[in-house]
């Protein structure tokens, strides 16, 4: 199939405009080709996700563009890297392994990146808008972008969003395009009471249910109740891209694509039909967690996705009304804009009272932050104990954040939920 190139875009792939730009379009036209598009498209934002250093080949490529010269055409954004570089003496590492990934997370900001460093850009001043056409890496985030604001990415990785941010353009295939967004699957809540809670387990459950099921193709969920915030959507959207490869999700009746069924499959009929019963949440929760009730925890990790002020707002309430245990620290992944929100408004040194470790630029799930001979960690992350076993070798036990209050007071896992029963 021949790929249709602009005369700016062929400027830049002869090297016109330098040899970093030079360099990304030939890398972007290459990967174009491969995905079947017949020509590029304009963005006005990105998201990088490879300044989470994964050896030396992270840093080979970064450095030459910076070597040529490069600089992203849009506002750029940047995932997690691999260290908190404003709390370094969290991190369980040797000089050595910290240089590498320091200077990865360096080496964007000098291609015009902005140090963000958080996996939500989307609850930040870089949110995009309805139908925006934007390049963005990091799972959780292309998924909300897509499904909760209504943006238009694909699932880019490593070096193709970098890639898209110094030439301003991405490929025009996929979910850019109106026909690739009318949804596949439909997913029924069924059996449910009428006056359903949303219980952020329920968010959660759901997306791991979806996700597992719905692969790389497009889930329409009917049924799911109003969510009570937009970080319910965002856990069902980090958990269905956790278990499954979920990069747009349409909800009846509460995403911006589905007004109603037939809009979210644009008429068409489903690809097949799947029923998601109470008994089916219930098993899904109950299989996140590897240690049972009663066990003791040594941790509480939250915040993955970076927690949003709104939920810092609702964990101050809850160490209000119960206190954790000295012995039980509760980090919370965060982005900095965010800590810097709480500094000022005075709420930091609240929460840092009661044992909280606010942990930035980084996740607990992919770097040593936790004390891996301390013991069993518990999360209201369906992310977090989705991958935090596999990564890091820890027990795990999930709960909504009133059980990881209550757990992390009593030191060992509570439930306040019948969902686990």
């Amino acid at each position: 199939m021949t790929l249709h190139l602009t005369d700016d875009d062929n400027s830049m792939l002869h090297g016109e405009q330098g040899p970093a730009a030079a360099f990304a379009m030939e890398v972007l036209a290459a990967f174009a080709r491969s995905v079947g598009a017949r020509t590029l498209l304009d963005i006005s934002r990105a998201h990088i996700d490879g300044c989470l250093y994964h050896g030396q080949v992270s840093l080979d490529f970064v450095d030459r563009l910076v070597g040529g010269g490069g600089r992203v055409r849009v506002p750029t954004t940047l995932n997690v890297g691999a260290i908190d570089l404003i709390h370094p003496e969290l991190m369980r590492m040797t000089p050595s392994e910290r240089v590498p990934g320091a200077r990865l997370m360096k080496a964007h900001q000098e291609l015009g990146c902005e140090p963000t460093f958080t996996c939500a850009p989307y609850q930040s001043r870089f949110r995009p808008t309805f139908g925006e056409q934007i390049a963005w890496g990091e799972s959780n985030a292309i998924v909300f972008a897509n499904s909760v604001i209504g943006a238009r990415t694909n699932r880019y990785g490593d070096f193709i969003d970098l890639c898209c941010a110094i030439t301003g353009r991405a490929p025009a295939w996929g979910l850019h395009l109106d026909e690739q967004r009318r949804g596949q699957l439909l997913f029924r809540l069924s059996g449910f009471p009428d006056s359903l809670e949303p219980s952020d387990a329920l968010f959660v459950a759901t997306g791991l249910l979806v996700g597992a099921q719905a692969g790389d193709r497009t889930p329409v969920i009917d049924g799911l109740p109003p969510p009570r915030s937009e970080d319910q959507l965002k856990a069902l959207g980090a958990a269905a891209a956790s278990t499954g490869a979920v990069a747009l999700f349409h909800a009846v009746g509460v995403t911006p694509e589905a007004p109603t069924l037939e809009a979210a499959f644009d008429g068409a009929a489903p690809l097949e039909a799947v029923a998601i019963r109470p008994g089916d949440v219930r098993r899904t929760l109950q299989r996140l967690s590897t240690v049972p009730d009663g066990s003791a925890i040594a941790a509480v990790c939250l915040g993955t996705p970076h927690f949003s002020r709104d939920e810092w707002d609702r964990l101050v309430l809850l160490l209000e009304q119960n206190a954790p245990h000295p012995a039980v620290p509760i980090f919370v992944n965060t982005s900095r804009a965010t800590l810097d929100a709480l500094a000022r408004d005075g709420m930091l040194e609240l929460v840092q009272r009661f044992s909280v470790r606010p942990v930035v630029d980084t996740c607990t799930y992919l770097t040593p932050i936790l004390d891996p001979t301390a013991g069993a960690v518990m999360t209201n992350s369906g992310k977090w104990a989705h991958y935090a076993p596999g990564n890091l070798g820890f027990d795990v036990a999930f709960g909504e954040l009133e059980d990881c209050v209550a757990s992390a007071s009593a030191g060992r896992v509570v439930r306040l939920d019948s969902y686990y029963v």
